[in-house]
């Protein structure tokens, strides 16, 4: 048995049935023998039939998976509400990006030997997806991983994080109730770690989404069985550059939601802040009162606005690395302060050293660092000096400075004017270097999980 507890009191929520060895061969047996059974396959109005039937279901249960997301992932719960109605919208992408899923036509005629011919490319499903998932939006990623996957007619088995599984659970049992064969789509629950590595390398697998440690994700990507695709989401150290002709009643904002949504604990989270010297000390003085007034506590009252990490251990750890970033010459402009088992302060640090790990590893945590700069090209480059590479931001109203930090800064999104965690769930979304491999969001999920099967006509 495994039991969930409440991110925020470690107070027992469920406890949930687990899955060993033969249940994990039973499932890949149900996934592999529904694949290979073709003449079943569910028909493309059939699966959109099935998606927008989900869609409804989960928005009838929004209230109840929000508060579960708030309790068991500790995400605030105005973020909740946000999360389960990005979900509900994510099904209904996949439903809808079917009506333009098609293959292309390949010219012929173009040489002599290629006469009288006609050849065209059609999609089909790659084969059984293991989804293993993440505990910082232990909705929506499932729905990221699963929905693309029902879409194209691939079986997927999930495995959602240890700390977070029921959001999963429950939205594995309204896939079932639209109408979706549970061989289908199945739950995975492993307690130990080798046997979810097991399923993640069996020689079934076909396709791997994985969303969580580069160490991990990477590690998993080098034993995948021959012929196995895989996209791997991991994290970064986001970096921001406050140009001086930034607007700074308008930017304090989104930096502050870029920095302390769900604590930290987002891949594209706002961590380092370059901010030119002109106004380093106007940005400082609107930023820190700012931080100051966030709520923080319970993140299942209404008011909150930022919550606790999601067990003791990672708040040990993240206020180690202020302790060391404090030790080591960085000025604590405001928070450092534990409030309670997992809630820390949101926390401003002014030029920790670069070598610090606050400075060159992803901290997940409530804490952004704030470094001067007086040469765009040298914010860039030190922006641009980690092996991790996800999204960025550029705050400025010079239309020059804005486009050659945008063309400049390595990474696979340059906000302009935005944080670094903005989102949606139909735009590209993809780690580079480090941070990942393959690319995330709905439509692009769907086309990594199918494979093109080109089809040629001889004319008698």
């Amino acid at each position: 048995m495994l039991t969930v507890v409440q991110a925020y009191d470690r107070a027992p929520i469920a406890e949930i049935e687990t899955d060993d060895a033969a249940a994990l061969e039973r499932k890949l047996q149900a996934a592999q023998a529904a694949f290979k059974d073709r003449d079943n396959w569910l028909k493309p109005h059939q699966r959109i039939a099935i998606l927008r039937k989900l869609a409804g279901l989960l928005e009838a249960r929004r209230d109840h998976f929000a508060m579960q997301i708030a309790r068991e992932g500790g995400k605030p719960l105005p973020d909740a509400i946000v999360e389960a109605n990005r979900a509900v919208d994510g099904v209904y992408n996949a439903a809808e990006e079917l009506r333009n899923f098609a293959g292309r036509e390949i010219p012929m005629g173009l040489s002599a030997a290629a006469a009288d011919r006609w050849a065209f490319t059609t999609k089909e499903p790659i084969g059984i997806v293991a989804a293993i998932s993440a505990f910082n939006h232990p909705l929506n990623l499932i729905v990221h991983q699963v929905a693309p996957a029902i879409a194209v007619g691939c079986p997927v088995i999930v495995k959602p994080a240890g700390t977070t599984p029921l959001s999963c659970i429950d939205f594995v049992k309204l896939v079932h109730e639209a109408g979706l064969p549970e061989a289908w789509c199945q739950t995975f629950v492993p307690l130990e770690t080798a046997l979810a590595e097991k399923f993640a390398t069996d020689p079934r697998i076909a396709f791997l989404s994985f969303i969580g440690s580069a160490k991990v994700g990477w590690y998993l990507h080098s034993k995948l069985a021959h012929g196995a695709r895989s996209a791997l989401e991991h994290g970064g150290v986001a970096p921001a550059i406050v140009d001086r002709s930034a607007d700074l009643d308008a930017i304090i904002e989104p930096i502050v939601k870029g920095g302390y949504y769900h604590a930290g604990q987002v891949c594209v989270s706002t961590q380092r802040i370059y901010v030119h010297d002109a106004i380093i000390n106007d940005f400082t003085e609107r930023l820190v009162p700012r931080v100051k007034k966030l709520r923080t506590g319970d993140p299942t009252l209404k008011d909150t606005e930022v919550g606790p990490l999601i067990v003791p251990k990672e708040a040990d750890r993240v206020a180690s690395w202020i302790d060391e970033a404090v030790k080591g010459g960085a000025k604590l402009a405001t928070g450092g302060r534990r409030l309670s088992e997992t809630t820390l302060e949101p926390t401003v640090l002014i030029d920790p050293d670069p070598e610090a790990r606050i400075s060159s590893e992803e901290v997940f945590g409530p804490v952004v660092a704030i470094y001067r700069y007086s040469k765009l090209d040298d914010a860039i480059a030190r922006a641009n000096s980690l092996p991790v590479a996800f999204q960025a931001s550029i705050f400025a109203q010079d239309i020059d400075v804005a486009m050659r930090a945008a063309n400049r800064l390595d990474a696979s999104a340059v906000m302009v004017n935005d944080p670094t965690t903005f989102r949606t769930d139909w735009m590209p979304f993809a780690g580079r270097r480090v941070s990942g491999y393959g690319t995330g969001g709905i439509p692009y999920t769907m086309h990594d999980m199918t494979q093109e099967k080109m089809i040629l006509l001889k004319r008698r």
